[in-house]
């Protein structure tokens, strides 16, 4: 079978992370299929085959766009494939070949707001409604969905006309490289002064990191907050309302973050603040527990599906609810045991998933 996967965002966080591990995994776990991989330039570049069943293309096409779903189907048709996978809610609705999806969340259903863009207020309009309409028609032309969680599984037999049956959960996991070393030399030394409490992701509006900003202002707390992802309009913005509100002494912008920088991170926090209005999984959580760090969590569906009990929980629109756990986190012991740690991650982890998804497309 000549599988393709639909790599251009393999550079990013979040998603980005998902393909990369799902391409190394499925890399070891399968044999025998052949896969062809899509790449934007950068990602073409860095991106190195891992044996001769493996063959990169470039697809240099911006996603988000309607260019995109023009060309990209000329682009997958040429490469004569058996199935389609697109990792993110980016169909294309023009391609007639047998594709799956995996539809990581449903943000874009539940935030009807131009804060979660840089475009004019009526252009995000036209654009929302161009990206429900694609993820509709998307949704109706896969012959099977992937979701990394049951929150999003239920979010989408909630709003559209689907088959339970064809939607399958395959959970994400933690990256050997964050936390193969989280006791060695990279975090014997923190990267920044403690005491500290760090925020790990991007800026945009359902992640909430508003709410940390207002508690933080009404805490007394001598830790400082460190926020760390890539340097975009969104986090522009957030460091510009924290310097109108005269917390600049008491925040860090870190910037993006490697693996290593992020295994320290991690390990040095007083605890990882983890606000989002809506999450399909939540990776750094789960990153942060295992490497040992508390972790301060919005109370929604799929953090008490994947954190259950490992996690200390806040409504994520209580600001005095936060405040009170940042000004009497150091009075109680928030860490979990690494044997309870230890048996809950065994149900997530890149592996599993990867062999999960090769039986979905040995099935198709």
């Amino acid at each position: 079978m000549r599988i393709g996967i639909d790599a251009r965002l393999i550079q990013e966080t979040g998603v980005g992370r998902y393909i990369r591990n799902l391409i190394r995994e499925l890399s070891i776990v399968d044999t025998h299929n052949e896969y062809v991989v899509f790449l934007s330039a950068a990602g073409f570049d860095q991106w190195r085959a891992p044996n001769t069943r493996w063959k990169k293309v470039l697809a240099d096409v911006p996603w988000h766009t309607i260019i995109e779903q023009i060309r990209m189907p000329w682009v997958f048709y040429k490469e004569k494939l058996d199935l389609l996978h697109v990792p993110y809610f980016n169909i294309p609705i023009f391609y007639s070949g047998a594709m799956i999806a995996t539809i990581h969340d449903l943000t874009i259903q539940h935030f009807d707001t131009g804060k979660a863009s840089t475009r004019w207020w009526v252009m995000y309009k036209l654009k929302r409604l161009l990206y429900g309409f694609v993820l509709s028609i998307g949704i109706a032309k896969t012959k099977h969905i992937i979701t990394p969680s049951i929150a999003t599984k239920t979010e989408i037999l909630d709003h559209y006309q689907v088959a339970e049956k064809k939607i399958t959960v395959t959970y994400e996991g933690v990256d050997r490289e964050i936390t193969k070393s989280s006791r060695g030399r990279a975090s014997e030394h923190p990267l920044i002064p403690t005491p500290y409490f760090l925020c790990v992701g991007n800026a945009y509006p359902h992640k909430n990191l508003s709410v940390v900003a207002d508690a933080l202002a009404k805490s007394k707390t001598n830790a400082k907050v460190v926020f760390v992802g890539k340097e975009d309009f969104f986090y522009k913005r957030l460091r510009t309302e924290i310097t109108r509100r005269g917390l600049s002494t008491r925040v860090v912008f870190f910037g993006a973050a490697d693996d290593e920088s992020l295994r320290s991170l991690y390990t040095h926090a007083e605890a990882l603040i983890f606000p989002s209005l809506m999450e399909g999984f939540g990776l750094p959580p789960l990153e942060a527990v295992a490497c040992g760090s508390p972790v301060i969590a919005s109370d929604i569906p799929a953090h008490r599906e994947i954190l259950k009990d490992l996690v200390t929980y806040f409504f994520p629109n209580d600001t005095d609810q936060l405040m009170t756990l940042l000004d009497t986190w150091k009075k109680a012991d928030h860490r979990v045991t690494l044997k309870k740690v230890a048996l809950q991650l065994r149900e997530y982890n890149w592996e599993k998933l990867a062999l999960d998804t090769l039986h979905i497309y040995q099935t198709i």
